[in-house]
């Protein structure tokens, strides 16, 4: 018959001994044969930090094309560049993939329209992949096309919205999906993003492009693709846009 004692005591060195077994076979990690590359940061969180790419200063369109190759033909003045309606999306003359991206952006102040016609564009990660830019200040929509949105995928986690016409931001961490030989996605893209230094999107996955009128789907492209700003018929404008490749 075995006691209670004895059963404590044969327990307790059940757990002391798988412990000892534990860290006898764990191994330490391996040390980091390099140093960190040292990037200097910006003087504020909206500033871009050393080894960042500017996109955007404010000053010209010389980092864009239209969508054709064309000059990019939205409108610069005042330290932004703003959507001309019709003239079509804008698209970066470099390609990117995994990367953090800064983007600053303002719906027109004089509220126009209810819904999806309030304020609408768009960052398109790779041409492909969504990331709504809307005014959802007091603006009733469906959940997953409102600001920060996942397009059609993913709603913000909240609506950290500010007023219409009041600069907003949106810093993005973006992981690029990867595709076999075969063209089969091997590893789907994931994003994490924060509106006006509110996580709204935290590490999802994205189940390929975001579109609005039909299934998600991953067509294969290479690493490395165009970032894309949208024309939806609606003056929004955008400043200060940086990128790091990561």
């Amino acid at each position: 018959m075995v006691t209670a004692r004895a059963f404590l005591a044969a327990a307790s060195i059940g757990v002391v001994g798988s412990s000892t077994m534990l860290a006898q076979d764990a191994a330490p990690f391996p040390p980091p044969k390099h140093a960190p590359p040292i990037v200097t940061p910006g003087r504020t969180s909206a500033d871009p930090p050393s080894d960042a790419i500017v996109l955007f200063d404010g000053r010209d369109l010389s980092k864009w094309r239209s969508a054709d190759g064309s000059p990019a033909k939205w409108l610069v003045r005042d330290g932004y560049m703003e959507v001309v309606p019709g003239a079509g999306e804008i698209v970066t003359a470099d390609s990117f993939g995994d990367c953090q991206l800064h983007v600053e952006w303002a719906t027109p102040a004089i509220v126009k329209g209810e819904g999806q016609e309030r304020g609408n564009s768009g960052v398109f990660l790779m041409g492909r992949y969504e990331i709504q830019v809307l005014d959802s200040y007091q603006n009733e929509t469906y959940f997953h096309g409102q600001a920060g949105a996942v397009y059609k995928q993913y709603a913000p986690l909240v609506n950290a919205s500010r007023p219409p016409g009041q600069w907003q931001t949106y810093d993005i961490i973006f992981k690029a999906p990867k595709f076999d030989d075969q063209g089969k996605v091997t590893e789907r893209a994931r994003v994490t993003v924060l509106h006006n230094g509110v996580l709204i999107q935290n590490n999802v996955e994205i189940y390929g492009i975001t579109y609005h009128d039909r299934p998600a789907l991953y067509i294969a492209h290479p690493p490395g693709q165009p970032l894309h700003l949208q024309d939806h018929g609606n003056p929004v404008r955008y400043r200060n846009i940086w990128i790091r490749r990561l």
